[in-house]
């Protein structure tokens, strides 16, 4: 039972669908940092964020998956993650091209900034792999958490408080569930989630 729950856990909080997460959480609680997107136009920009880097990586994942590049979805070999992981790269940047050219975004925008913030963490996952297996589920739970604790002292009301509490348990859930999967040692843990939040952390005090 608590061996599918804890698979349950990694595939609803699966390091893909954090981008995804964390704009919706955004929308509904802080909407102004989403600046230019408008509120009425949140939903739709939440399913293209669902589309572009979630499904396509998916897709691809399942492709090499089929092609025998990866035995397994769940790539438990870290030599196995580099390829996977750097078409993951590419598609982010790509997405993020996309945005620049072909929306009003810029640089400077709040939602463009936290979408650069995305793709290091993304960048970091590749760069990391290649010497090293660090989860990346903890990696991306540290870096959600590291965006969300700058933001609170800009969220005046509040509205960002019992959020980030959550955050910070569903991240204590999955770290845990990845140690409980044998899916990685404390220490992959432990390097995963101080990397992702750093590089959250951080990204916020420099483009905020």
């Amino acid at each position: 039972m608590l061996n599918l729950l804890a698979r349950a856990v990694s595939v609803v909080f699966h390091p893909l669908l954090m981008a995804t997460y964390l704009v919706g959480l955004l929308a509904f609680f802080f909407p102004a940092v989403l600046f230019p997107v408008k509120a009425e136009t949140h939903k739709t920009f939440i399913g293209l964020i669902f589309l572009l880097t979630f499904v396509l990586p998916a897709v691809n994942i399942g492709l090499l998956r089929l092609l025998g590049v990866i035995s397994r979805v769940e790539m438990p070999d870290r030599s196995e993650r580099i390829r996977p992981f750097i078409i993951i790269l590419l598609l982010y940047a790509f997405f993020t091209y996309l945005l620049y050219a072909k929306s009003r975004l810029s640089i400077g925008d709040n939602l463009f900034n936290l979408i650069l913030i995305v793709d290091a963490f993304v960048l970091a996952s590749v760069v990391i792999t290649l010497f090293y297996k660090a989860s990346i589920h903890s990696l991306a739970m540290g870096g959600v958490l590291g965006i969300l604790f700058p933001l609170n002292k800009v969220a005046e009301d509040g509205s960002l408080l019992v959020p980030t509490l959550v955050m910070l348990v569903l991240a204590g859930l999955v770290m845990s569930s990845r140690l409980y999967l044998n899916a990685h040692t404390s220490r992959e843990v432990m390097i995963g989630s101080t990397l992702g939040f750093a590089i959250g952390f951080m990204g916020m005090k420099m483009l905020f």
